[in-house]
């Protein structure tokens, strides 16, 4: 049963991501990230126990992102990677978003399902948003792919707000010691 992760699936989650970041397969997550991004987890139960995770962020108006894709060594060659990435499919559909992205070592597993490698140069909102914080940044090795979901219509986006009359940006003044 797949289902949105809880604050007491935290440990467990932790557990499942970072044994596979042991392994070069993925990011690390404190605790403090786990918190932080909960509302994006799924978890995978069977029988009571949590044996699987996945997140999927909203990059922006026209893309998510798959994140944390993990599954216990114990469960894996049971379909549940598929599942759990089934799900974010569904959500990204339900959210109306029409592009859902991965960075990944795993590029069989996400052609398998309808990814398509990209240069990451394709996706600058991601870098700018998380890749300038990961220590991978000048040497990642990751593989950037995307899926688009042709039967999501595309975003239209309204142009930006001005910023409301009346409403400054506080600017300090320099000043120079003598």
């Amino acid at each position: 049963m797949i289902r949105p992760a809880t604050i007491h699936d935290v440990p467990r989650i932790s557990e499942i991501v970072n044994s596979h970041a042991e392994l070069g397969k993925m990011l690390f997550k404190s605790f403090a990230q786990l918190y932080e991004a909960l509302r994006d987890f799924a978890v995978y139960e069977l029988d009571g126990e949590v044996v699987g995770c996945v997140a999927l962020a909203i990059i922006w108006a026209d893309m998510t992102e798959i994140r944390s894709l993990a599954v216990d060594d114990q469960y894996q060659g049971r379909g549940l990677g598929r599942r759990l990435t089934e799900w974010c499919i569904d959500e990204a559909r339900r959210l109306q978003i029409r592009r859902i992205m991965s960075l990944t070592y795993e590029q069989r597993f996400f052609e398998k399902m309808g990814f398509e490698v990209v240069g990451k140069d394709t996706l600058p909102l991601k870098v700018w948003s998380d890749c300038v914080r990961c220590p991978k940044r000048d040497a990642c090795d990751e593989i950037a792919m995307v899926r688009t979901l042709w039967d999501v219509p595309m975003m239209v986006m309204p142009p930006t707000a001005m910023t409301p009359k009346g409403v400054s940006i506080p600017v300090l003044e320099a000043t120079i010691d003598d």
